[in-house]
């Protein structure tokens, strides 16, 4: 019979799935899985997002065909579709920009070995314990002919990158301490030294990790199914209701009484009429530079009374923290036990006028890619909150970008940031702080208790402004360390 040759053909060349086996021939379907001897795994969760509805991040691949293009473009380029390409498919402008950028770091020419750049990324998601992003660059570690005993550990890597390690845990807790001694240490280790072009690809690479790792997290990104933690072999369960659908929150809405609704329905309004006010009041009187000045102050002083949900002591698995050293080390805010950080002025050191010339002069183009995927996150906007369409956003888009630029003792002298507290509310100043400094404590239920009535493409778009912003700010702190070495 043809389909038995076609089976023992693909048994022999090893290309067989239990999927095929079932194509072969109908009589293989009465099999059961005890007689054929194979386990079949489930998906643990439903769809690539814990706090967001599988059919809505589907449904815009469906409806976008720009988006189904880009989809199909990254599938090519990597024989996978991730699930944090599949929930940045709301905004298909901004993962174009989010793609190409990886994939140039990743993959192009560029100072680092392949396997240097995985492993580096391995070392940036282990610092807040972020399993998806170091499975998923442990396995592509492997495929560019990476070394298996690195991966026992970053004791068994090279000096080289082992020396990378404190510059990873400084960036990725505490930037603000990151000085010219951290980036003279790696530059003349002898033997071990870093170029400047090799350094500003490692930061770069680390800094899109760190901040990657915020928006895993913050978006509930679930492993895909062939993952660690993407699959189960136990029988789906015999209830009406599974247990999927309570672990991806399915059907929480209609627990929601019509008073929270409601109440939901009425910060948008109040939200938008803030908003109104400020532009209103910002065209009649202009604040003094003494004024703006207090105003910063007063603003980075409130941040640190805004303690992480769940702030308490969290311990990595093993398998995480081997490919970092110091797990106790995280965020601390400036001031804790009398530790004072002056603050950085973007007037002083920039992106735009320093930074991006910096990176774009020793990893040609990236400066360029970085700069266009910032601006893309800062200025995206449909115009639109909740249901309420016409809408000027770049008062709240700017007010959470440099509040997140504040938590780490960035200031714009030309900002108001009293401003921040008119808009931003203390349960979404918690997400923020919590997606930005310590993302592996988000939880679905803070996903769900700031903007209730938004969409989640908005609550997406937020997470990028997040992302992004957490970056720039990080970037700027290690380039103007660099550029300190330099002069």
């Amino acid at each position: 019979m043809r389909h038995a040759t076609t089976a023992n053909e693909s048994m022999e060349n090893g290309s067989f799935t239990v999927s095929e086996l079932f194509k072969i021939c109908p009589h293989c379907e009465r099999l059961s899985k005890k007689e054929i001897g194979v386990r079949i795994p489930r998906p643990l969760g439903s769809g690539p997002s814990r706090f967001i509805p599988e059919k809505e991040i589907l449904q815009v691949s469906k409806v976008d065909a720009r988006t189904q293009s880009i989809f199909e473009d990254a599938f090519s380029a990597l024989g996978r579709l991730d699930n944090i390409s599949l929930v940045m498919g709301f905004h298909p402008r901004y993962l174009e920009s989010f793609l190409r950028t990886q994939h140039y770091l990743l993959q192009m020419d560029g100072p680092l070995p392949l396997h240097f750049r995985h492993y580096i990324g391995i070392m940036a998601a282990a610092r807040h314990q972020c399993a998806y992003l170091v499975n998923l660059h442990v396995n592509d570690f492997l495929q560019v002919g990476g070394d298996p005993k690195w991966l026992n550990g970053l004791e068994g890597a090279p000096q080289k990158l082992q020396n990378l390690g404190e510059l990873n845990k400084i960036l990725a807790h505490r930037p603000w301490l990151v000085t010219k001694a951290h980036i003279e240490h790696l530059l003349k280790a002898e033997e071990h030294s870093w170029s400047l072009a090799e350094l500003i690809h490692a930061v770069v690479l680390l800094t899109h990790y760190h901040s990657l790792a915020s928006y895993t997290f913050g978006c509930g990104i679930t492993p895909e199914i062939h993952c660690d933690g993407g699959h189960t072999f136990r029988p789906p369960s015999v209830s009406n209701y599974c247990v999927c659908d309570i672990a991806n929150g399915n059907g929480a809405m209609e627990e929601m009484g019509n008073h929270q609704v409601t109440e939901a329905s009425c910060e948008v309004e109040v939200l938008m009429e803030k908003m109104k006010q400020l532009q209103e009041c910002r065209d009649e009187e202009e604040a003094t530079q003494e004024e703006m000045a207090t105003r910063f102050e007063r603003e980075k002083t409130e941040s640190m009374l805004v303690v992480t949900a769940e702030d308490d002591e969290t311990v990595p698995s093993r398998d995480v923290s081997r490919h970092f050293e110091d797990p106790s080390y995280g965020y601390k805010d400036f001031s804790r036990r009398g530790e004072h950080v002056p603050t950085f002025r973007v007037q002083d050191y920039s992106w735009e006028d320093h930074g991006y010339s910096l990176v774009n002069r020793l990893y040609p183009d990236v400066g360029q890619l970085l700069d266009e995927k910032f601006q893309m996150a800062y200025n995206l906007t449909y115009n639109t909150m909740a249901t309420h369409k016409d809408v000027d956003t770049s008062t709240l888009r700017r007010a959470i970008w440099n509040y997140i630029h504040c938590m780490f003792g960035i200031r714009y002298d030309d900002y108001d940031y009293g401003e921040i507290n008119q808009l931003l509310d203390r349960s979404f100043k918690v997400y923020i702080k919590t997606m930005v400094c310590s993302p592996e404590k988000i939880t679905k239920r803070m996903y769900e208790s700031f903007w209730r009535q938004f969409q989640h493409s908005e609550k997406v778009h937020v997470n990028l402004l997040l992302m992004e912003a957490r970056m720039q700010a990080e970037l700027l702190y290690a380039l103007r360390a660099i550029t300190r070495y330099m002069t």
